[in-house]
Parts: C-alpha cells; structure tokens; sequence
C-alpha cells in the first residue's frame, strides 16, 4: 500500500478506503467477503467525482465550446480506454486484488477492470480527503491527455442527441445475453427506441457493448 500511495502521490489517513479501492469482486468473492467488500461502490462515487472534475476543467478551459461539443471531450477523456490507459501509467494493474481465475484469465491487464478500479481510487481519495486531492490527482493524467483531434467517437452521446431532437422518443439499452467466464465475460446490448430494436453490439464490458449497439443504430440511420 505504501508503494501505491508514492505513485499516486497521496497518502491515505484510512488506509481500508485504498485497500477497498483495489479489490475487485473476483477477489472478494472467492475469499467470502460479499460484493459489498469489493470495489464497486467506490467505482459508482468515482465515476461522478471524475465526471465533475473534467466537467469544471473543460468548461473552464474552453469557455466557446457549445455543450454538446463540450459533452464528446468529456466522454473522450472518460471512457473505458482513456481510464485504463492511466490507469497503466501507475501500474495499477500490479496492485488490484483480483481472484485466482481473473489473475489467470490476464484480468490485471483487462482495460474494464483497470477503469473501474481508477474509478474507484479517485473515490477513495475523495472520501479520504475531499475534493481537492481528488481533482489534484484527476488533474495529472487529463492536462497530459487533451489532445483530443483523434479521440474515439462516442456513439451513445451521438445517438442521444439525435433522439433528443423529438421529445416523445425514449431510448433505452437492454441487457439480453450475458456469457463465458467470469475472467472473460461478454456482454450483448440492444438499444431500443420507444418498443423498437435498433442496434445491437457486443463487448467484454457493459460500457463498450451499449456502445456497439449504439454504432449499430446510427449505421443503420446512415450516420
């Protein structure tokens, strides 16, 4: 713990915060400690906290950008990719506590597992020390990473803001097939509008499957 604390630069005053960051529910589950042990709470907290921090950045840092324009970045410098590879950058991967068929399975490798547990430490330190460290350690990774002229489209905030232009429709994404181990699952999405299918994507992680799904829509739109 102490060796990751000099990494992150910050120092924990309740070190079972750290330690409940960089457990992953493989872990805890194999040790019968409950889903309550491992990290994902703290993921759903950290995921708002970086929300917030990029939000204010960019909103500060490009005081011209239209919303929707300002909403693509944010997306850009949060999704799965973008937070494993800073994740990376701390070797994080060599700190998760993960169970024995997810070690084996290359899961301290696995880019969803490295976002949410990045997620999850911006959480910990947060509930450690506020708002400020939080932002300070965000900070770090985003100012090296704003060079967005090549950043991946993200299709779900495409497809909402094409819905959005008719106040009647709803879209939804829809779990319908969850398969393989728990090392190395694959997640299906359907994105349905009002009772209709009009996408469906794959992927290893939820977040990249309704993402799929979402192209698939605005492939068939001719988008």
């Amino acid at each position: 713990m102490n060796e990751f604390e000099r990494k992150i630069g910050y120092e924990f005053g309740d070190i079972s915060l750290l330690e409940e960051a960089l457990t992953h529910s493989s872990y805890a589950n194999e040790h019968g400690l409950g889903r309550i042990a491992c990290n994902e709470r703290l993921e759903f907290l950290g995921d708002s906290v970086l929300s917030v921090i990029v939000s204010g950045y960019l909103f500060a840092k490009q005081p011209k950008l239209p919303e929707g324009e300002l909403t693509k970045r944010r997306a850009s410098l949060v999704c799965e990719g973008a937070l494993a590879s800073y994740a990376r950058e701390i070797s994080l991967g060599e700190f998760i506590k993960l169970g024995h068929g997810e070690a084996k399975g290359g899961g301290a490798s696995r880019p969803s597992i490295l976002a949410d547990c990045f997620e999850a430490v911006i959480a910990a330190i947060f509930l450690d020390g506020g708002m400020m460290p939080a932002e300070f350690f965000v900070m770090r990774f985003i100012e090296e990473h704003n060079d967005l002229a090549d950043a991946p489209r993200d299709y779900k905030t495409e497809l909402q803001e094409i819905i959005q232009q008719n106040p009647e429709e709803r879209v939804r994404y829809v779990l319908v097939e969850e398969s393989g181990p728990d090392h190395d699952k694959t997640f299906t999405f359907e994105v349905h509008l009002n009772s209709n299918v009009i996408g469906k994507g794959s992927g290893h992680s939820k977040k990249q499957a309704e993402q799929n799904a979402a192209k698939e829509a605005l492939k068939l739109m001719g988008l």
